[in-house]
């Protein structure tokens, strides 16, 4: 077997890991009825004449099932991120209480929780659609092998089952990590 052969495996599973740790971060940042620190990772805040990410201004932590606690270290940035909180899409309403920012998150209700669900479909949807794109790169470069004489018909028939099966099973991780999501989303 050519080295170029299994050297395009890792590279497919490399690309595909990366496609299903994106959609991992994606959901993070939904929404479900309990408290998450990684609810807040997408908020950005102006900070010292720079927009950065929240957890570079404030430590964020979870003392109760549906509250979230962002403590800012400094205390001029605190209107900066209770605009930020408030600001990121999700329906969030950020309290001051001195150098801390308390984030109660509201009982979902049906209709947000549908929205959320959606959402959750379009980014498993992206990331299969990512996962598909991975493998006509990975069978486009079995073929240019085949092309140059470097490998045989069979190989390249065995290569491409590979790639499918490869793809399969990234595909059936998707939908079971957004299976997981919709449950979580849907719970009362």
């Amino acid at each position: 077997m050519p080295a170029d052969l299994s050297t395009i495996k890792q590279d497919l599973t490399r690309r595909m890991d990366g496609a299903l740790d994106a959609l991992k971060r994606e959901f993070g940042g939904l929404r479900t009825g309990r408290a998450s620190p990684a609810l807040l990772e997408p908020v950005k805040v102006e900070a010292y004449g720079q927009v950065m990410p929240i957890n570079q201004v404030a430590t964020i932590a979870v003392p109760e099932a549906r509250m979230i606690t962002v403590q800012v270290w400094d205390r001029s940035m605190i209107n900066s991120v209770v605009a930020a909180i408030r600001d990121c899409g999700l329906g969030l309403n950020p309290q001051p209480d001195g150098q801390t920012v308390r984030v109660p998150l509201p009982v979902l209700t049906e209709e947000r929780r549908i929205e959320l669900v959606k959402a959750a479909n379009k980014y498993a949807e992206g990331a299969r659609i990512a996962v598909r794109g991975v493998r006509r790169d990975g069978m486009e470069q079995i073929k240019g092998l085949l092309k140059k004489s470097e490998i045989s018909e069979d190989d390249e028939r065995h290569w491409a089952d590979e790639v499918q099966k490869l793809t399969d099973g990234y595909i059936k991780r998707v939908d079971e990590a957004f299976a997981e999501k919709e449950k979580d989303i849907r719970q009362v």
